[in-house]
């Protein structure tokens, strides 16, 4: 798909559904790589980017992710499933990677310090729920990159995490805050029924 067919960002945010049934044509690799790409562009606390993505595709991974998901259509059903994860230990112990390349020695230095010091006072747990919430904002980026390039998608959070890190091999420490069916979508979808503007915001 080329750059001018792609949806501004109030276009595929008018137009997102979560679509349950999929066309089986699978999708191209160049098409998942760039949209996991510009969905990596996500901001993050520190620039942490504890996101993580595994594709599955394989009809057999599929279906025992299925099991996990509670046997949710769509997982069997889509051509691709996104599980996104995030994994603070391996983010805090890989710190260097996420510091500006424009830093010199002096700020990288302090830099890592001030993303360390508060981390150290927290529990794993602490920190990979801190990390699961980062996760959200990714969610968002991947939801809208997939609209904007033409595809549907239904995110999901009703799984057995445990199983969904059995069936792929994850560390049990992780946590997972959604997996993403993902492909052309043969279904409408429901229309949007969201609250009003004056409902959610106010000045202040």
């Amino acid at each position: 798909m080329y750059a001018t067919d792609l949806l501004t960002v109030r276009e595929a945010a008018e137009q997102r559904r979560s679509i349950r049934a999929y066309a089986p044509e699978p999708i191209p690799r160049e098409d998942l790589d760039e949209i996991l790409r510009v969905t990596g562009l996500a901001p993050s606390a520190f620039n942490l980017q504890p996101w993580r993505f595994v594709v599955v595709e394989t009809p057999e991974v599929k279906d025992a992710l299925a099991g996990a998901a509670f046997n949710q259509r769509q997982v069997r059903g889509a051509p691709a499933v996104i599980v996104l994860y995030t994994d603070m230990r391996d983010t805090l112990e890989h710190v260097d990677e996420v510091l500006h390349p424009g830093m010199d020695a002096v700020q990288r230095a302090s830099a890592r310090e001030g993303i360390l010091r508060p981390f150290a006072a927290k529990t794993e747990a602490e920190r990979e729920a801190w990390g699961a919430e980062q996760g959200n904002i990714a969610l968002g980026y991947l939801l809208l990159t997939a609209q904007a390039h033409g595809y549907q998608t239904s995110p999901m959070a009703g799984f057995d995490a445990d199983a969904v890190k059995r069936v792929l091999g994850l560390p049990a420490h992780v946590r997972i805050p959604a997996i993403v069916a993902i492909g052309r979508g043969v279904e409408e979808g429901f229309p949007h029924h969201r609250h009003a503007l004056e409902r959610i915001a106010r000045a202040a």
